[in-house]
Protein backbone atom coordinates (compact mmCIF):
# COMPACT_ATOMS: atom_id res chain seq x y z
CA UNK A 1 0.00 0.00 0.00
CA UNK A 2 1.52 3.36 -1.01
CA UNK A 3 2.54 5.59 1.89
CA UNK A 4 3.68 9.12 2.41
CA UNK A 5 7.39 9.73 2.20
CA UNK A 6 9.78 9.70 5.16
CA UNK A 7 9.19 12.31 7.77
CA UNK A 8 5.41 12.48 7.42
CA UNK A 9 3.64 12.19 10.79
CA UNK A 10 2.33 8.67 11.32
CA UNK A 11 3.42 7.58 7.85
CA UNK A 12 -0.27 7.58 6.85
CA UNK A 13 -1.37 5.94 3.58
CA UNK A 14 -2.36 8.25 0.74
CA UNK A 15 -5.35 7.23 -1.35
CA UNK A 16 -7.80 8.29 -4.01
CA UNK A 17 -11.57 7.85 -3.81
CA UNK A 18 -12.88 7.72 -7.39
CA UNK A 19 -16.55 8.58 -7.86
CA UNK A 20 -18.82 6.41 -9.96
CA UNK A 21 -20.79 7.51 -11.89
CA UNK A 22 -18.70 10.32 -13.31
CA UNK A 23 -17.96 11.79 -16.73
CA UNK A 24 -20.00 11.45 -19.91
CA UNK A 25 -23.75 11.19 -19.60
CA UNK A 26 -25.96 9.76 -22.34
CA UNK A 27 -26.85 13.19 -23.72
CA UNK A 28 -23.22 14.29 -24.01
CA UNK A 29 -22.16 10.96 -25.52
CA UNK A 30 -24.90 11.34 -28.13
CA UNK A 31 -23.97 14.94 -28.94
CA UNK A 32 -20.25 14.28 -29.34
CA UNK A 33 -20.90 11.18 -31.43
CA UNK A 34 -23.26 13.23 -33.60
CA UNK A 35 -20.48 15.66 -34.55
CA UNK A 36 -17.97 12.83 -35.07
CA UNK A 37 -20.33 10.91 -37.36
CA UNK A 38 -21.34 14.07 -39.23
CA UNK A 39 -17.66 14.72 -40.00
CA UNK A 40 -17.26 11.13 -41.21
CA UNK A 41 -20.46 11.14 -43.27
CA UNK A 42 -20.40 14.62 -44.79
CA UNK A 43 -16.76 15.66 -44.42
CA UNK A 44 -15.34 18.86 -42.99
CA UNK A 45 -16.30 21.48 -42.26
CA UNK A 46 -19.25 20.76 -40.00
CA UNK A 47 -20.47 23.89 -38.22
CA UNK A 48 -21.61 23.69 -34.60
CA UNK A 49 -23.62 26.45 -32.94
CA UNK A 50 -22.03 27.18 -29.55
CA UNK A 51 -19.90 24.51 -27.88
CA UNK A 52 -21.38 21.07 -28.56
CA UNK A 53 -20.83 20.38 -24.84
CA UNK A 54 -19.09 22.55 -22.25
CA UNK A 55 -15.66 20.95 -22.24
CA UNK A 56 -12.44 22.50 -23.52
CA UNK A 57 -10.78 19.19 -24.49
CA UNK A 58 -13.82 17.96 -26.45
CA UNK A 59 -14.19 21.24 -28.35
CA UNK A 60 -10.47 21.38 -29.19
CA UNK A 61 -10.43 17.74 -30.33
CA UNK A 62 -13.44 18.19 -32.61
CA UNK A 63 -12.00 21.44 -33.96
CA UNK A 64 -8.85 19.56 -34.94
CA UNK A 65 -11.02 17.13 -36.90
CA UNK A 66 -12.79 19.86 -38.86
CA UNK A 67 -15.66 21.11 -36.71
CA UNK A 68 -16.11 24.89 -36.76
CA UNK A 69 -17.74 26.35 -33.67
CA UNK A 70 -19.77 29.54 -34.09
CA UNK A 71 -21.83 31.65 -31.74
CA UNK A 72 -24.80 32.27 -34.03
CA UNK A 73 -26.30 30.81 -37.18
CA UNK A 74 -25.57 33.95 -39.20
CA UNK A 75 -21.89 32.96 -39.04
CA UNK A 76 -22.66 29.77 -40.99
CA UNK A 77 -22.48 30.01 -44.81
CA UNK A 78 -25.88 29.72 -46.47
CA UNK A 79 -26.78 26.13 -47.28
CA UNK A 80 -24.10 24.64 -45.00
CA UNK A 81 -24.55 22.00 -42.30
CA UNK A 82 -24.90 23.11 -38.68
CA UNK A 83 -25.28 21.02 -35.53
CA UNK A 84 -27.19 22.42 -32.57
CA UNK A 85 -25.52 21.72 -29.24
CA UNK A 86 -26.69 19.43 -26.44
CA UNK A 87 -27.96 22.46 -24.50
CA UNK A 88 -30.80 23.12 -26.94
CA UNK A 89 -31.95 26.15 -28.92
CA UNK A 90 -35.07 28.26 -29.08
CA UNK A 91 -37.61 28.14 -31.94
CA UNK A 92 -36.16 31.47 -33.13
CA UNK A 93 -32.82 29.78 -33.83
CA UNK A 94 -34.55 27.06 -35.89
CA UNK A 95 -36.32 29.80 -37.84
CA UNK A 96 -33.07 31.65 -38.49
CA UNK A 97 -31.47 28.46 -39.75
CA UNK A 98 -34.39 27.82 -42.11
CA UNK A 99 -34.19 31.36 -43.47
CA UNK A 100 -30.53 30.77 -44.33
CA UNK A 101 -31.33 27.38 -45.93
CA UNK A 102 -29.04 25.63 -43.45
CA UNK A 103 -29.04 21.87 -43.13
CA UNK A 104 -29.48 21.21 -39.44
CA UNK A 105 -28.84 18.34 -37.04
CA UNK A 106 -30.37 18.88 -33.63
CA UNK A 107 -28.18 17.28 -30.94
CA UNK A 108 -30.24 18.71 -28.06
CA UNK A 109 -30.20 16.30 -25.11
CA UNK A 110 -33.59 14.52 -24.93
CA UNK A 111 -33.86 15.52 -21.26
CA UNK A 112 -33.54 19.18 -22.24
CA UNK A 113 -36.12 18.63 -24.98
CA UNK A 114 -38.45 17.28 -22.27
CA UNK A 115 -38.19 20.59 -20.38
CA UNK A 116 -38.83 22.50 -23.63
CA UNK A 117 -42.02 20.49 -24.17
CA UNK A 118 -43.12 21.18 -20.60
CA UNK A 119 -42.64 24.92 -21.17
CA UNK A 120 -44.73 24.78 -24.36
CA UNK A 121 -47.46 22.74 -22.68
CA UNK A 122 -47.87 24.99 -19.65
CA UNK A 123 -47.66 28.15 -21.74
CA UNK A 124 -50.57 26.84 -23.85
CA UNK A 125 -52.48 26.36 -20.59
CA UNK A 126 -51.62 30.00 -19.75
CA UNK A 127 -49.47 29.26 -16.70
CA UNK A 128 -46.71 31.56 -15.55
CA UNK A 129 -43.54 29.46 -15.60
CA UNK A 130 -40.82 30.15 -13.03
CA UNK A 131 -37.66 28.80 -14.64
CA UNK A 132 -34.93 28.13 -12.07
CA UNK A 133 -31.57 28.47 -13.78
CA UNK A 134 -28.53 30.59 -14.47
CA UNK A 135 -29.00 33.76 -16.47
CA UNK A 136 -27.18 33.61 -19.80
CA UNK A 137 -26.77 29.83 -19.84
CA UNK A 138 -27.53 28.40 -23.28
CA UNK A 139 -29.99 25.85 -21.93
CA UNK A 140 -31.96 28.56 -20.10
CA UNK A 141 -32.06 30.72 -23.23
CA UNK A 142 -33.38 27.79 -25.27
CA UNK A 143 -36.07 26.84 -22.76
CA UNK A 144 -37.19 30.44 -22.20
CA UNK A 145 -37.36 30.91 -25.95
CA UNK A 146 -40.08 28.26 -26.17
CA UNK A 147 -42.50 30.47 -24.23
CA UNK A 148 -40.96 33.94 -23.80
CA UNK A 149 -44.22 35.57 -22.70
CA UNK A 150 -44.78 33.06 -19.92
CA UNK A 151 -41.30 32.30 -18.55
CA UNK A 152 -39.82 34.24 -15.63
CA UNK A 153 -36.19 33.42 -14.81
CA UNK A 154 -35.33 32.74 -11.17
CA UNK A 155 -31.58 32.63 -10.65
CA UNK A 156 -30.83 34.18 -7.26
CA UNK A 157 -32.55 34.38 -3.88
CA UNK A 158 -33.37 37.98 -4.76
CA UNK A 159 -35.11 36.79 -7.92
CA UNK A 160 -37.20 34.37 -5.86
CA UNK A 161 -38.18 37.21 -3.52
CA UNK A 162 -39.16 39.67 -6.25
CA UNK A 163 -40.48 37.70 -9.23
CA UNK A 164 -44.07 38.58 -10.10
CA UNK A 165 -46.80 36.38 -11.55
CA UNK A 166 -50.22 37.21 -12.96
CA UNK A 167 -52.20 34.60 -11.03
CA UNK A 168 -50.64 32.90 -7.96
CA UNK A 169 -53.04 29.97 -8.41
CA UNK A 170 -51.70 29.24 -11.89
CA UNK A 171 -47.94 29.03 -11.64
CA UNK A 172 -45.44 26.18 -12.09
CA UNK A 173 -41.67 25.87 -11.72
CA UNK A 174 -39.27 24.22 -14.15
CA UNK A 175 -35.48 24.08 -13.95
CA UNK A 176 -32.25 23.94 -15.89
CA UNK A 177 -31.21 20.28 -16.00
CA UNK A 178 -27.65 20.77 -14.67
CA UNK A 179 -28.26 22.54 -11.36
CA UNK A 180 -27.45 21.44 -7.85
CA UNK A 181 -30.40 19.40 -6.63
CA UNK A 182 -30.16 20.87 -3.11
CA UNK A 183 -29.88 24.49 -4.20
CA UNK A 184 -32.76 24.09 -6.64
CA UNK A 185 -34.98 22.89 -3.83
CA UNK A 186 -33.91 25.90 -1.73
CA UNK A 187 -35.23 28.13 -4.52
CA UNK A 188 -38.41 26.07 -4.77
CA UNK A 189 -39.05 26.46 -1.02
CA UNK A 190 -38.48 30.21 -1.30
CA UNK A 191 -40.96 30.39 -4.16
CA UNK A 192 -43.55 28.24 -2.37
CA UNK A 193 -43.38 30.57 0.64
CA UNK A 194 -44.59 33.32 -1.71
CA UNK A 195 -46.80 31.19 -3.94
CA UNK A 196 -48.29 28.31 -1.88
CA UNK A 197 -50.11 26.94 -4.93
CA UNK A 198 -46.92 26.71 -7.00
CA UNK A 199 -47.03 23.44 -8.93
CA UNK A 200 -44.12 21.03 -9.35
CA UNK A 201 -43.10 19.84 -12.82
CA UNK A 202 -44.68 16.57 -13.92
CA UNK A 203 -41.29 14.84 -13.58
CA UNK A 204 -37.84 15.79 -12.32
CA UNK A 205 -36.19 18.36 -14.58
CA UNK A 206 -32.70 17.95 -13.11
CA UNK A 207 -31.21 15.18 -15.21
CA UNK A 208 -30.42 11.74 -13.83
CA UNK A 209 -26.70 12.20 -14.58
CA UNK A 210 -26.42 15.51 -12.75
CA UNK A 211 -28.22 14.05 -9.74
CA UNK A 212 -26.19 10.82 -9.77
CA UNK A 213 -22.84 12.61 -9.94
CA UNK A 214 -23.81 14.86 -7.06
CA UNK A 215 -24.90 11.86 -4.97
CA UNK A 216 -21.55 10.14 -5.52
CA UNK A 217 -19.70 13.29 -4.42
CA UNK A 218 -21.93 13.67 -1.35
CA UNK A 219 -21.07 10.08 -0.38
CA UNK A 220 -17.29 10.45 -0.61
CA UNK A 221 -16.80 14.11 0.38
CA UNK A 222 -16.85 13.58 4.17
CA UNK A 223 -13.85 11.23 3.81
CA UNK A 224 -11.85 13.61 1.60
CA UNK A 225 -9.25 16.21 2.48
CA UNK A 226 -9.46 17.37 -1.12
CA UNK A 227 -11.89 16.76 -4.00
CA UNK A 228 -10.67 17.38 -7.55
CA UNK A 229 -13.39 17.81 -10.17
CA UNK A 230 -12.34 17.45 -13.79
CA UNK A 231 -14.38 19.85 -15.90
CA UNK A 232 -14.46 23.22 -17.60
CA UNK A 233 -15.37 26.49 -15.90
CA UNK A 234 -18.35 27.05 -18.21
CA UNK A 235 -19.78 23.61 -17.36
CA UNK A 236 -22.62 24.25 -14.92
CA UNK A 237 -22.81 20.68 -13.64
CA UNK A 238 -19.02 20.53 -13.11
CA UNK A 239 -19.03 23.78 -11.10
CA UNK A 240 -21.90 22.42 -9.01
CA UNK A 241 -19.83 19.32 -8.12
CA UNK A 242 -17.18 21.54 -6.50
CA UNK A 243 -19.90 23.29 -4.48
CA UNK A 244 -21.50 19.99 -3.46
CA UNK A 245 -18.14 18.60 -2.30
CA UNK A 246 -17.51 21.62 -0.07
CA UNK A 247 -21.06 21.59 1.28
CA UNK A 248 -20.83 17.91 2.26
CA UNK A 249 -17.57 17.76 4.15
CA UNK A 250 -14.59 18.02 1.80
CA UNK A 251 -11.94 20.29 3.31
CA UNK A 252 -11.09 21.71 -0.13
CA UNK A 253 -12.24 21.27 -3.72
CA UNK A 254 -11.04 22.58 -7.07
CA UNK A 255 -12.09 22.41 -10.71
CA UNK A 256 -9.43 21.54 -13.32
CA UNK A 257 -9.56 20.87 -17.05
CA UNK A 258 -6.30 18.92 -17.03
CA UNK A 259 -4.04 17.20 -14.50
CA UNK A 260 -1.31 19.77 -15.23
CA UNK A 261 -3.52 22.44 -13.64
CA UNK A 262 -3.30 20.83 -10.19
CA UNK A 263 -1.31 23.03 -7.81
CA UNK A 264 1.03 20.81 -5.78
CA UNK A 265 0.35 23.02 -2.77
CA UNK A 266 -3.19 21.60 -2.77
CA UNK A 267 -1.72 18.18 -1.90
CA UNK A 268 0.21 19.37 1.16
CA UNK A 269 -0.88 17.38 4.20
CA UNK A 270 -3.57 15.58 2.19
CA UNK A 271 -4.20 11.87 2.84
CA UNK A 272 -7.39 11.30 0.82
CA UNK A 273 -8.20 12.86 -2.55
CA UNK A 274 -11.64 12.45 -4.08
CA UNK A 275 -11.80 12.50 -7.88
CA UNK A 276 -14.83 12.97 -10.09
CA UNK A 277 -15.72 14.64 -13.37
CA UNK A 278 -18.58 16.56 -14.91
CA UNK A 279 -21.07 15.04 -17.33
CA UNK A 280 -19.27 16.51 -20.37
CA UNK A 281 -15.82 15.11 -19.52
CA UNK A 282 -14.24 12.13 -21.34
CA UNK A 283 -12.69 9.61 -18.96
CA UNK A 284 -9.25 9.96 -20.58
CA UNK A 285 -8.86 13.20 -18.62
CA UNK A 286 -9.70 11.45 -15.35
CA UNK A 287 -7.17 8.70 -16.11
CA UNK A 288 -4.50 11.36 -16.70
CA UNK A 289 -5.33 12.89 -13.32
CA UNK A 290 -5.04 9.49 -11.61
CA UNK A 291 -1.60 8.98 -13.18
CA UNK A 292 -0.56 12.43 -11.96
CA UNK A 293 -1.75 11.66 -8.43
CA UNK A 294 -0.01 8.26 -8.48
CA UNK A 295 3.25 10.01 -9.35
CA UNK A 296 2.81 12.04 -6.18
CA UNK A 297 2.18 9.09 -3.90
CA UNK A 298 -1.57 8.60 -4.31
CA UNK A 299 -1.42 5.13 -5.84
CA UNK A 300 -4.23 3.44 -3.93
CA UNK A 301 -7.54 3.97 -5.77
CA UNK A 302 -10.92 2.94 -4.39
CA UNK A 303 -14.01 3.40 -6.55
CA UNK A 304 -17.07 4.72 -4.73
CA UNK A 305 -20.14 3.49 -6.63
CA UNK A 306 -23.56 4.94 -5.89
CA UNK A 307 -25.36 4.12 -9.16
CA UNK A 308 -24.89 2.16 -12.38
CA UNK A 309 -26.04 4.08 -15.43
CA UNK A 310 -27.32 2.15 -18.43
CA UNK A 311 -29.21 4.89 -20.26
CA UNK A 312 -28.47 5.53 -23.93
CA UNK A 313 -30.16 7.84 -26.43
CA UNK A 314 -30.70 7.29 -30.14
CA UNK A 315 -28.82 9.58 -32.52
CA UNK A 316 -30.69 12.59 -33.95
CA UNK A 317 -33.16 11.50 -36.63
CA UNK A 318 -31.61 13.81 -39.27
CA UNK A 319 -28.35 11.86 -38.94
CA UNK A 320 -29.92 8.41 -38.58
CA UNK A 321 -31.75 8.67 -41.90
CA UNK A 322 -28.52 9.50 -43.75
CA UNK A 323 -26.48 6.81 -42.01
CA UNK A 324 -28.83 4.02 -43.20
CA UNK A 325 -28.54 4.97 -46.86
Amino acid sequence: MPRNGPGYPGDMPKRVLLAKPRGYCAGVDRAVETVELALEKYGAPVYVRKEIVHNKYVVETLSDRGAIFVNETDEVPEGALVVFSAHGVSPAVHEEAAQRSLRTIDATCPLVTKVHKEAVRFAKEDYDILLIGHEGHEEVEGTAGEAPDHVRLVDTAEDAATVEVRDPSKVIWLSQTTLSVDETMVRVRQLKDRFPELQDPPSDDICYATSNRQTAVKTMAPSCDLVLVVGSKNSSNSVRLVEVALQHGAKASYLVDYAKEVDLAWLDGVETVGVTSGASVPDILVMELLKFLESHGFGEVEEITTANEKIAFALPRELRKDLVR
